[in-house]
């Protein structure tokens, strides 16, 4: 007890349990509607636009976060815009991934000297988000959850029933695009913390074994949370005891989990099932 609470005492992890924190806020009111909508293929693609961003911060010596946000919420209003008017959006997309990663690294080269960050953009630390990173992270998930619950019943439309949602007059090609700008948002805020690479799994794992739990749309998000609370801090302490990098951690956790929940929730079946028959 004494050696947790020491642990606590250092900036450095008390950053970084606020940013499990903050990324599972983001994780939970964002990814069921990813997963509802089949947006996970879009999501990974503004993932990996992002890099632009990143290189090009570098390269004009900002905070790279800035840079990843702008690049990122330009991609999705662009996605938006461009996809209800072409059948090959998935083209698209999968282009605009590529293009990003690429002008990232053309402006990295450039840069003189080493970016030191290059690494944890890509794969994540959680135990090396600093102070400042953690104000411009609460930023985006105050927005993020104002946004959700100020259009939440008109998300949830058009992400179940499109079509329905336009004969009940709902503003849908409005309503998908502030969509697309929300999981840019989420997708910053959680870089740091699992990094481009594995930041979709963050996104998808937890609402996945919310979904082995509940069939209610708001209980989802809910546990969704705090399933990413428990995952995050349990990676977060995992790779600090043991030197594992900290994004694998994270995602290594939610994946044996959902093995757990996925197994014990098929145990069950088969109990009841051969109980039944007897």
């Amino acid at each position: 007890m004494a050696d947790m609470l020491n642990i606590l005492s250092y900036e450095f992890i008390q950053n970084a349990i606020l940013a499990g924190l903050l990324a599972s806020i983001v994780c939970g009111l964002i990814g069921p509607f990813i997963v509802a909508r089949q947006m996970v293929f879009i999501s990974g693609g503004l993932s990996h636009t992002a890099f632009g961003g990143l290189g090009i911060a570098y390269w004009m010596g900002v905070n790279p976060l800035y840079g990843a946000t702008a690049f990122v919420l330009l991609s999705a209003a662009g996605i938006g815009f461009l996809e209800k008017k072409t059948e090959k959006s998935d083209l698209f997309i999968g282009i605009l991934w590529a293009v990003g990663m690429a002008i990232g690294i053309v402006f990295i080269h450039l840069t003189p000297g080493y970016a030191p960050d290059l690494m944890t953009f890509l794969f994540g630390n959680i135990l090396t988000v600093p102070r400042s990173d953690i104000f411009i992270m609460s930023i985006l998930v105050l927005f993020v959850t104002l946004s959700v619950l100020i259009f939440y019943k008109g998300l949830v439309s058009i992400s179940f029933d499109e079509e329905y949602a336009k004969t009940r007059k709902l503003p849908v090609r409005f309503l998908h695009i502030g969509l697309l700008l929300l999981i840019g948002l989420a997708i910053i805020t959680m870089i740091q913390v699992v990094g481009i690479i594995l930041v979709i799994a963050l996104l998808t794992i937890p609402v996945a074994i919310a979904e082995e739990l509940s069939i209610n749309f708001k209980r989802i998000m809910i546990i969704s949370i705090l399933l990413g609370i428990w995952i995050c801090w349990s990676g977060l302490f995992i790779s600090y005891y043991i030197e594992f990098p900290s994004g694998a951690s994270i995602i290594l956790m939610g994946s044996i989990l959902l093995c757990l929940v996925k197994i014990i929730k098929k145990s069950i079946g088969f109990l009841q099932h051969t109980s039944h028959i007897s």
